[in-house]
């Protein structure tokens, strides 16, 4: 185990990676046409360079296989870089190209595969309050590849505002580190050690990325980024229990609520589930007035929220878990209705409170 000097120093070099070679992953954005332009469902008034995820990938894998050499175990390393290259390969295609969502799918599914058999990062056990612990068995596949196709795209989704997922998702990755080193006993210290790193590197590109951006992530970063929160909060859910499945989820809350919401809204209004709208959480944001940069600002408070809140599971008992989860839906089935998420007209939860809180005597009226 390197000494935790070392390590902070490791991770600080990475920062300092990151930020020097983004404006040399710019450069090659404009010679390889990876150029973001404007259009009805872009907030950007001006052709923007993407694919700024090669910088935080390039030192992300400096840091873990360079700066803090020796920390992690080296096949899995390796199987985990090539998925990684997997994710990188199909979104710097797509930030050129352009993919079709079934393409994005695929290249997303064959990097999931790879973790899955290559890396072995999976699901094996579930333990359910109340009822016992249960082998997956065959359940362990599905469900694996399910979580980091949900995760990776969930991600993908917020990214719509300078700075937004970047931040967003150095609040979860921060958090997650945290409570992986301090209360879910995970005797393989590496793995906080891996989300720092990846936190470093999103730190040193977020000044490039922040409003006004220099550069955007792109699918290469969207893509890279969700796909490996996805990978790094399962290793720490080899054997899952309510409460360790449950923190990834809260501390993801804000692109997993804005992918949900998504999902329930075009249901409802008859649109297909991938088809792309300017109604999620950052747009709503806007419309209700906000600038550009005062909504990056609420949706990262949102996320420490979230975050602030994942802390209490660990420390709490088993009811006392469920009376918080509770607490979080209903909040957050508020805060939803009241921006109008899924519409302007659809709010239950607010409409039902408006009837128990009305005067009785207006009610006669």
């Amino acid at each position: 185990m390197m000494p935790m000097f070392r390590i902070i120093v490791g991770l600080f070099a990475t920062m300092l990676v990151s930020a020097a070679i983004t404006p040399l992953v710019r450069r090659l954005a404009f010679v390889l046409g990876a150029v973001d332009k404007p259009n009805a469902r872009r907030v950007n008034k001006k052709a923007m360079p993407s694919m700024g995820g090669l910088a935080i990938f390039i030192a992300f894998n400096v840091g873990t296989f360079i700066l803090l050499r020796g920390q992690f175990p080296t096949h899995e390393l390796f199987s985990i870089f090539l998925a990684e290259c997997i994710i990188i390969i199909t979104g710097m295609i797509d930030d050129i190209k352009e993919l079709s969502p079934k393409e994005k799918m695929l290249g997303i599914l064959i990097a999931a595969l790879v973790i899955y058999f290559l890396a072995g990062v999976r699901m094996n056990i579930l333990t359910i309050p109340l009822v016992g612990t249960f082998k997956l068995g065959w359940l362990s596949f599905p469900i694996t590849i399910f979580w980091i196709l949900a995760i990776t795209n969930a991600v993908n989704l917020i990214d719509g505002l300078d700075g937004l997922a970047t931040g967003v998702s150095i609040i979860a990755l921060f958090t997650m580190g945290v409570i992986a080193y301090f209360f879910l006993s995970i005797t393989n210290v590496s793995v906080s050690i891996m989300i720092f790193c990846l936190g470093a590197a999103l730190i040193g590109f977020l000044p490039h990325n922040f409003h006004p951006a220099k550069i955007f992530l792109g699918d290469t970063g969207a893509l890279f980024i969700g796909f490996m929160i996805a990978v790094l909060s399962l290793k720490g859910l080899k054997n899952v229990t309510f409460i360790t499945l449950l923190i990834p989820v809260i501390i993801l809350g804000v692109p997993i609520t804005d992918t949900v919401y998504a999902m329930l809204r075009r249901i409802l209004n008859r649109k297909p589930i991938s088809q792309a709208d300017k109604h999620h959480l950052h747009h709503r944001l806007m419309q209700l007035g906000l600038s550009h940069r005062q909504t990056v600002l609420v949706i990262y408070g949102l996320a420490l929220v979230f975050s602030l809140i994942s802390l209490l599971y660990p420390l709490s008992t088993l009811w006392g878990s469920l009376v918080l989860t509770i607490a979080v839906l209903i909040g957050l089935e508020l805060f939803v209705e009241s921006i109008g998420l899924v519409g302007e007209n659809r709010q239950p939860l607010l409409h039902l409170l408006k009837r128990l809180l009305k005067p009785k005597d207006e009610e006669k009226d």
